[in-house]
């Protein structure tokens, strides 16, 4: 494999072990709003343990390859927060909107990242396929219950998804 095609498959993991830690927090900043028993609990917690799981997978990928998280993380730490409690003090609505936004960038970055690893690196492949299945039914979860209903939903829709390119952007550099 050449150089430029390792640091590209370095770049890739370091956003996507980003990413799946972003969405740990979000979905914390959630919860913590809307506690367990709130509306779609029970959805958001189940989505959470998907991203927990991913990110641990991307986690000791990263650590097996010696590869380091982005610099941006305690960022993400906060920011993810952030956004998932902001979210969800706007309404149950609004917290899955937030949901279907970031999953439908993450698709399209994922199914991006598979075209250009090709059959370069079966094992990270196989890692974001996983992953990016599980975000499509995220995305098609948080439709159902009622991400498209949220208050000023095209605006929020579309500034979470502009935070979402910026961050991956943002991870690849840094």
């Amino acid at each position: 494999m050449s150089g430029n095609k390792a640091r590209a498959i370095s770049r890739m993991l370091r956003v996507d072990q980003a990413g799946e830690y972003g969405a740990v927090r979000i979905y914390a900043g959630q919860m913590a709003v809307m506690g367990a028993r709130g509306p779609n609990a029970q959805t958001i917690i189940a989505m959470a343990d998907q991203e927990a799981r991913h990110r641990r997978d991307f986690d000791a990928l990263l650590a097996r390859r010696g590869g380091r998280p982005t610099l941006l993380q305690p960022f993400w730490h906060v920011a993810g927060f952030a956004l998932g409690a902001a979210t969800a003090l706007i309404s149950p609505e609004a917290a899955m909107a937030c949901t279907a936004a970031i999953e439908t960038e993450i698709d399209a970055h994922y199914t991006r990242q598979l075209e250009e690893l090709g059959e370069d690196d079966p094992e990270l492949s196989a890692l974001i396929e996983e992953a990016r299945a599980d975000e499509v039914e995220h995305l098609e979860t948080a439709l159902a219950h009622g991400a498209e209903r949220a208050p000023a939903y095209p605006l929020l829709s579309g500034a979470i998804r502009l935070g979402c390119r910026v961050a991956i952007g943002l991870c690849e550099r840094i």
